[in-house]
């Protein structure tokens, strides 16, 4: 029998975890065992969090470095280790490109992209004296496929330089036992697509759209993540694992 999804006693950072995907990452990292610090912005979501399954939290706005920096610091300081870093925090600026503001193209750029970075840097320099190490990247599928429908140059932007961002560090550091990887998820409702899921003409054309028909369900994204953050895949480093009901399959 091969590796199972257990994180038993594994240290995981997990950002954006005040609502949506991010508090149900947060429960099924703790539902596999592993000892997690959530961070996010807002104190209460995380306080709730913590009072339910019992992990740690710290508030950090990851689009600062000096957070990012503290946040692996506490991680590290609370466990005295860090196996996985889950990169989930991230933010959108929809609307027509040639509407939008470079100050506000710069600002999804700073939390999708170069805040997963700098945690990821100040993760490894923690993994790589381990030995061994797990970075996940929440991406999307619109860092895989353009969308036009729905205008977000600047998301779609990010997510493009984080997929191909995960490449570049699994490749950097697989000789040296640290494996990163990204999730590209579709369609999932949270925070930021509460406007389709709302809205019937949005949760049509999810459905339209979708070769399977529907958005992705609350935990469907769970074991896809405990797989990329777990021994099981002991052998996958530098891969973009798309969970969206077919969409980028046409």
């Amino acid at each position: 029998m091969g590796p199972s999804l257990s994180l038993d006693g594994r240290v995981v950072l997990l950002t954006g975890a005040s609502a949506g995907l991010g508090a149900q990452f947060a429960r099924a990292l703790c539902g596999a065992g592993a000892r997690v610090m959530v961070a996010a912005r807002r104190e209460e979501p995380l306080r709730q969090l913590a009072a339910e399954y019992g992990c740690a939290y710290r508030v950090a706005d990851v689009s600062l470095e000096s957070d990012r920096v503290d946040l692996v610091a506490a991680a590290v300081a609370e466990f005295g280790a860090l196996d996985i870093l889950v990169n989930n925090a991230g933010t959108a600026s929809t609307g027509p490109a040639e509407n939008e503001s470079t100050d506000d193209f710069r600002r999804v750029l700073e939390t999708n992209l170069v805040a997963p970075f700098a945690l990821a840097r100040e993760a490894a320099r923690t993994m790589l004296v381990q030995g061994r190490g797990s970075i996940v990247n929440v991406a999307s599928v619109l860092g895989v496929v353009g969308n036009g429908q729905v205008p977000d140059a600047a998301y779609a932007a990010s997510k493009g330089g984080l997929v191909n961002m995960t490449r570049e560090l699994a490749a950097q550091w697989a000789r040296r036992g640290v494996r990163v990887n990204a999730l590209a998820p579709a369609y999932f409702e949270s925070e930021m697509t509460a406007a389709f899921f709302n809205d019937e003409r949005g949760m049509n054309w999810i459905k339209r759209k979708t070769p399977m028909g529907r958005p992705g369900a609350p935990g469907e994204l769970d074991a896809a993540l405990l797989f990329l953050a777990s021994d099981a895949s002991s052998y996958v480093t530098g891969q973009v694992l798309a969970v969206d009901g077919g969409w980028t399959a046409v």
